[in-house]
């Protein structure tokens, strides 16, 4: 019986080119689809269509799936995170043996992985969470991919993954082991974290660019491809340009200028700002990106506001131009990042994940969404200094941001006069500002939460770590807070 290298259960966009991917790199893989309602026949239509006279082995049920993959069994899974995953892993495991290894592909909550890893071993099994970022031509020629999982498992898995990942300039794979436990979802799950970041500042930058200096799609266009021969250089800001002066089938128009202003989100991004909050590190950009997505979807109540507050289209000339825009675009980015693997930092301390910041950015270096020139300027900081506490510290991002600051306070400054919703932007400088503050005005909410709850506060002239506590009314007692806080 002819048998495969690798199994994939899960033929949707991504699960189709990744096998077509894995096919093509010269693997043998075995694929399977769970039947849907309305999906009958899925493998078969592959099989005749895009894998028609390829290495492919189709199967109908998950016995005849697991039979037909060589031992020790790498099996694929790209399916919808959540229920559907462990649905699947409770069918796999009773066909499986000792030293196969499970591979979820899907966006997974970290948690989850966490505890897949776990259960899997338990039976003797491995299991590896896998970030892929790349969208459907990654996925067919050439994604970013973060393992992590099982540590046993790597040396099973490492000749396909990083056979089907993207390729550095050195014939570096885009594809390293990233650490074990849900590390893997982690980082990709910040990654996406960043995307959106990335991709709110962008729109901010379009809409200064449209609003303020009354830039047609052409002219626009010209702008991001402009920008994206420089240190803005990014797949994103390439795919900008390209939208903008993409004509709509009909021929009449722009299709960007019909397409409504209701930005949707699958989930990764509001999981980024809750990981953040419950590791205490301000993700400050991507969570305000987070909410520009939900406050866009809020199509009624935005109708209802602006017809309430109507903005003057007399307010002044613009004192901004191009310039100054791609400068603050490019300084907020900065702290996008930073804020990115902060997070990236505070997790691996707490999961004792031992992450490898520099290789994090080389491995987005190519094939990922959030793919730039400027990845290798944080590889090369954490090159320099491995434990870097903040990217803001670095040389590199000190200069840029000194450099770019007074040009990213008068595009801040010139949304807030004219009614310009940059809410990446300002929070990004918002952000900077406060890091960069030593004495901040947090004394002052440190004073009312004793003044109301008897919460206690440290003072500057004791060491850290010491508590007081004042009856500031005079009718209170010396009894202080230690059950919770507000």
């Amino acid at each position: 019986m002819k048998t495969s290298n690798i199994g994939l259960i899960g033929l949707a966009v991504m699960g189709e080119n990744l096998a077509l991917n894995m096919e093509s790199k010269g693997f043998t893989v075995s694929v399977y689809n769970r039947t849907a309602p309305g999906e009958e026949g899925v493998v078969d239509r592959f099989m005749s269509g895009r894998g028609k006279g390829k290495n492919f082995i189709g199967t109908h049920t998950i016995q005849e799936f697991v039979e037909s993959i060589e031992r020790p069994r790498k099996i694929m899974l790209m399916v919808k995170a959540g229920a559907p995953v462990d649905e699947l892993m409770a069918q796999l495991i009773p066909y499986l043996s000792p030293g196969d290894v499970i591979i979820d592909g899907g966006n997974s909550d970290f948690h989850d992985t966490e505890r897949r890893v776990k259960e899997m071993e338990a039976h003797g099994m491995y299991f590896v969470g896998t970030g892929i970022s790349g969208g459907e031509i990654g996925a067919l020629y050439g994604p970013s991919v973060m393992p992590g999982g099982s540590p046993a498992a790597w040396p099973l898995v490492k000749d396909v993954l990083q056979s089907i990942a993207a390729k550095l300039d050195d014939g570096t794979p885009c594809c390293q082991w990233i650490g074990p436990g849900g590390a893997g979802h982690f980082v990709k799950m910040v990654h996406n974290g960043i995307e959106y970041g990335d991709m709110q500042l962008i729109s901010e930058a379009y809409s200064l660019l449209k609003n303020r200096l009354d830039l047609d799609n052409e002219a626009l266009a010209r702008i991001f491809e402009d920008w994206n021969t420089g240190e803005l250089d990014s797949y994103l800001i390439g795919i900008t340009a390209d939208i903008l002066c993409f004509k709509d089938e009909a021929g009449e128009g722009y299709l960007l200028d019909k397409i409504l202003d209701a930005a949707g989100q699958k989930g990764t991004g509001k999981w980024s700002a809750i990981a953040a909050m419950d590791e205490n590190d301000p993700l400050t950009l991507i969570t305000e990106a987070v909410y520009a997505r939900m406050l866009s979807s809020m199509q009624e109540e935005r109708k209802k506001a602006s017809s309430l507050y109507p903005k003057s289209g007399a307010l002044g000339q613009t004192l901004i131009s191009e310039k100054e825009i791609k400068q603050a675009l490019y300084a907020a980015k900065l702290v996008s990042y930073a804020q990115g693997f902060s997070l990236l930092c505070q997790a691996s301390k707490r999961y004792d994940w031992q992450l490898d910041y520099g290789t994090i950015a080389k491995i987005w270096r190519k094939g990922c969404i959030i793919r730039s020139v400027f990845l290798e300027k944080i590889t090369q900081a954490y090159e320099k200094n491995r434990n870097l506490e903040n990217l803001l510290f670095d040389e590199f991002f000190i200069q840029k941001i000194e450099s770019s600051l007074l040009a990213w306070r008068q595009v801040v400054a010139e949304g807030a006069l004219h009614g310009v919703a940059l809410p990446a932007m300002s929070s990004g400088l918002s952000y900077f500002d406060g890091l960069s503050t030593p004495h901040s005005a947090a004394n002052l909410i440190q004073a009312q939460r004793d003044y109301f709850g008897a919460h206690t506060y440290e003072r500057v002239d004791w060491e850290r770590g010491k508590f007081f506590h004042t009856n500031w009314t005079g009718e209170g007692g010396k009894t202080v807070s230690g059950t919770y806080n507000v």
